[in-house]
């Protein structure tokens, strides 16, 4: 996806804890080997850098910054840097407001998430109505500017009645939020924050009177760091009431009837006017799970609660709503472009639901929302989203007008008290908007504001199917600006993902405007492990088909040379967290394709992955190296152990936060160790750090411009486009 973005500048302290000035450097400090083989399955493998897997290591740690110092200093020299940095918060600022995660609430209260257009960080806002004045209700700006360091709203779930907003703030681009009420009236929090609620899995009884929320177990210095995540509680408290108060209602060791995995999050769906709380379990990162509901009366009374299982793993339900008796659940089991099914929670017996929403031949149901009277679903074909209207008692559904092509995303209204409904929608070319959809007419809100003239004009936007190796079609979109002469000549950047099922989608992005200015072209290929088509490409990029993923990015990067889009001396390629494997695989497999390559707090040593507390989670995408073909799998699909001595790579950069919890900096700190010293191309190998982001959510504005323009600068400087100063 596009959001693992960075800040410029590493913490002054840097260079003094390396011991080094920064005119010291002719090259990036050398990593000590000290390798530590180890045998899976019959197979040994070397890890010559292991011990940087311990960050917290003082010779580790001065490592770290001190190429953190050099990576700063070598790309402060670059030619135009601090220009193309201005140019790109310019061009930010242009296009307006940011506006994102609106839900709107009984009573016609909208609460939403805004980064007013110079603004560093989102703020949570609310008004009653379209066109009702807007009330400031949180700014994280206030806790920066307090601390000194970065603070951001991680989620936010109102009360039905709108008397009350539990949101959560973490800081340092860290995620680990902790939970705050706030009374919307007085503007005052209630009690003391409530630590270790990382994940967005807030509700509210009908009533109001209760939240609920799910709360990790402390971690002690003998605990594991994979334990973080496993017998997490769901916990129900009063509104008002001291944390001491809150009662354990769900999860492995609340509810152990019910054979819950350790690795199960749990939440609870409540839903005014309904009997039936729902609750959900995922391991955080594949959205299945299981599905139980029991009464909220039983719930609110304390004591045992009859749950009743309703659905497991293997019956496929990645998203639910639950209205009156009824609860909806989109599901791929049977149906690999996705459905939505109806169940009569009376009667919760899942070979009872009815299909009430298909996904036309050529789209893919990518969600959907309950109105007063329908379902509306979000259906993907390739880049664009539209939206497609089901009656009740028509399960083909017709599609809606756009007001233009691009994607488009439903927004929340989760007491389903609305007839009309609210959706965003942005392209390639144009900036994000809301817009009211009533009966088959969109109209623009103005709840986000966008400066005239935003729009990215004289843009191509190109749709290509690309031959892959074996034949199968890669979708790829590629933008460039009118009159660009397909020489070879273009700097030309390849963006995949090809994980989890998520798609590169069409989106509205004005800092790409400073790369395309430059006569860059960008170009973002839908690689197998994606969902444009649906569960089966999905499944042609997973654990042992890992390998399509970046053969399916060779394959672009190889037709982009071949249209004369680029050359190899011009032609880079991008990959964030889960997206490391692809770009690092097309890297180390294909290395003459490419003049640079950037990845951004890439996985890069997918054997060691699951040794951290988030690697953990994602076995269910990945794999396991306990069992021998999901280890030959994961030995497949791991960039640092394809590195090869006396090799001539393209020039990389590493960009990372200290603070990740989603992928470990060590992971880019082994690769960059790695790659220095096999590197026989005498091109340089960056490891950009920031010690106070994480993997880029809540990251600053101005620490996300400064990311941008240390990229667009790195990489042209490596494909001949500027120089470095002396």
């Amino acid at each position: 996806m596009t959001q693992w973005l960075f800040a410029r500048r590493i913490v002054a302290l840097a260079s003094l804890c390396a011991g080094v000035a920064l005119t010291a450097f002719a090259a990036p400090p050398v990593a000590p080997v000290r390798d530590t083989p180890q045998t899976y399955h019959g197979v040994t493998l070397h890890d010559p850098y292991r011990y940087m897997e311990n960050v917290r290591d003082p010779e580790v740690k001065a490592w770290l910054l001190s190429q953190g110092t050099f990576a700063r200093a070598a790309l402060d020299r670059i030619a135009g840097r601090d220009k193309l940095e201005q140019r790109i918060a310019q061009l930010s600022a242009a296009s307006g407001d940011t506006v994102r995660d609106l839900i709107r609430m009984p009573g016609e209260r909208i609460f939403y998430l805004k980064r007013p257009a110079r603004a560093k960080q989102a703020r949570l806002m609310m008004r009653v109505g379209l066109h009702g004045a807007e009330r400031l209700l949180v700014n994280p700006e206030v806790q920066a500017a307090q601390t000194g360091v970065p603070h951001s709203i991680n989620y936010f779930v109102p009360s039905w009645d709108g008397q009350h907003v539990a949101f959560g703030m973490s800081a340092g681009g860290s995620e680990d939020a902790s939970l705050y009420v706030l009374n919307v009236t007085t503007g005052k929090l209630l009690g003391a924050p409530i630590a270790r609620v990382r994940e967005p899995n807030v509700s509210w009884t009908p009533d109001s009177q209760f939240v609920s929320y799910n709360q990790l177990k402390v971690i002690g210095p003998e605990d594991a760091e994979t334990e973080t995540y496993l017998d997490s509680r769901v916990m129900l408290l009063k509104v008002g009431a001291p944390e001491a108060s809150a009662r354990a209602v769900f999860g492995p060791t609340v509810t152990p009837q019910l054979g819950l995995a350790r690795l199960d999050v749990g939440s609870l769906l409540f839903t005014p006017g309904s009997p039936w709380v729902v609750a959900r379990t995922t391991d955080t990162t594949l959205p299945e799970g299981s599905l139980f509901v029991a009464k909220v009366s039983e719930l609110e009374r304390g004591g045992a609660v009859a749950w009743r299982q309703v659905a497991s793993f293997e019956d496929r339900v990645v998203d639910i709503e639950l209205r009156g008796d009824d609860l909806y659940m989109r599901t791929f089991k049977g149906a690999p472009r996705y459905k939505v099914m109806k169940l009569d929670l009376r009667t919760p017996v899942l070979a009872n639901a009815v299909d009430v929403a298909q996904a036309p031949q050529d789209g893919v149901i990518e969600g959907f929302a309950l109105t007063r009277d329908g379902l509306i679903a979000a259906v993907r074909e390739s880049t664009a989203i539209g939206l497609r209207r089901y009656p009740a008692g028509d399960r083909e559904g017709r599609a809606m007008k756009m007001p233009f092509v691009g994607a488009a995303g439903l927004l929340a209204d989760p007491a389903h008290v609305y007839g009309d409904v609210l959706y965003s929608m942005s392209g390639w070319t144009q900036p994000e908007r809301i817009f009211q959809l009533n009966g088959e007419v969109s109209v623009d809100t103005r709840l986000q504001r966008v400066s005239t003239g935003s729009a990215l004009t004289g843009v191509v936007v190109e749709e290509y199917k690309v031959p892959s190796h074996d034949g199968a079609l890669v979708p790829m979109t590629v933008l460039y600006r009118k009159g660009l002469k397909r020489d070879g000549s273009n700097p030309t950047l390849l963006d995949g993902y090809g994980a989890y099922g998520f798609s590169e989608t069409a989106h509205f992005d004005p800092a790409s405007m400073a790369w395309l200015e430059r006569g860059g072209v960008l170009a973002f290929a839908n690689v197998r492990g994606s969902g444009v088509y649906g569960e089966p490409w999905r499944a042609a990029g997973f654990k042992s088909t890992k390998p399509n993923t970046w053969k399916d990015g060779i394959a672009c990067a190889q037709y982009l040379i071949a249209q004369g889009f680029a050359s190899p001396r011009t032609l880079a390629v991008t990959g964030g967290s889960a997206g490391g494997i692809f770009a690092g695989r097309v890297v180390t497999t294909a290395p003459q394709l490419f003049a640079a390559a950037v990845f951004n707090v890439g996985t890069m040593d997918s054997i060691r992955s699951e040794e951290s507390a988030n690697g953990i989670t994602n076995i269910s995408e990945f794999g396991t190296v306990k069992k021998p073909d999901e280890f030959r799998a994961l030995l497949e699909m791991s960039t640092y152990h394809h590195i090869q001595d006396a090799t001539a790579y393209p020039a990389v950069m590493f960009v990372h936060g200290l603070n990740d919890p989603r992928v470990e900096v060590w992971e880019s700190a082994k690769a960059a160790a790695r790659f220095q010293a096999a590197t026989a191309s005498a091109k340089p190998v960056l490891l950009r750090l920031d010690a106070q982001a994480g993997h880029g959510i809540g990251s600053t504005a101005t620490q996300r411009h400064a990311m941008r323009a240390d990229i667009y600068s790195f990489l042209l400087w490596q494909m001949g486009k500027t120089q470095q100063a002396p």
